[in-house]
């Protein structure tokens, strides 16, 4: 298979896994990711096949959709094996699905230019009006509340049941803007990043009843 034909393939893989997901992890983020993978790409005069395969397949593997992240990988590695991907791009995508992730901002930086592209594009997509509206899909998803002013959550697990939408703002969101690799990233980040200190600007005015 030629690499128009890969990716093709993991188009249709990605849409089959993903279409339906109501995390907020679902087909169309997966394909906004993309856009903006290979507009960093082109910028950053990267491997856009790389990135491009990379950021069509990244939530396949997540363990959030996954019994563990271990099986996750498993999942997509079978895939890309069984579609003939030589064996160095199979290692490259596998290394940067498999620590792209926040982690609670814990994770080593990413070692190659593709890796900090995929990641880059994964987070801009957790800024803004759509990383706004990701934000409440998920926690509607996980069972989660809005807000609660009076509980403290900084001692609770990166990813626990107990917090709340506003919070994740907090401890992940309002962090992104900082932790892009990519100069062109860190520019497109700018209003996406603004907008959201203006929701919750907003959000807090209404919640306390506060006329704006």
């Amino acid at each position: 298979m030629d690499t128009r034909e890969i990716i093709a393939a993991a188009e249709q893989f990605t849409k089959q896994e993903l279409e339906f997901d109501p995390s907020g992890h679902d087909w169309w983020h997966v394909h906004r990711v993309r856009k903006l993978a290979l507009e960093l790409a082109a910028v950053e005069k990267a491997d856009v096949f790389v990135c491009e395969l990379a950021s069509l397949l990244h939530d396949v593997a997540d363990e959030k959709l996954n019994e563990t992240k271990e099986a996750g990988l498993h999942k997509v590695r079978n895939w890309l094996t069984e579609h003939q991907v030589d064996h160095e791009t199979v290692n490259e995508v596998m290394t940067i699905i498999s620590t792209m992730s926040y982690n609670g901002g814990h994770n080593p930086p990413m070692d190659t230019l593709e890796g900090k592209i995929v990641q880059d594009a994964d987070r801009l997509d957790a800024l803004g009006a759509i990383g706004i509206a990701r934000t409440f899909q998920y926690s509607g998803w996980k069972g989660q509340t809005i807000h609660h002013p009076e509980r403290d959550f900084s001692n609770l697990a990166y990813r626990s049941d107990e917090k709340t939408a506003i919070y994740h703002f907090y401890e992940k969101l309002l962090e992104l803007k900082d932790r892009l690799n990519t100069t062109h990233a860190k520019h497109l980040a700018i209003d996406r990043h603004e907008f959201m200190e203006q929701f919750l600007e907003q959000f807090y005015k209404e919640w306390d009843l506060k006329d704006a």
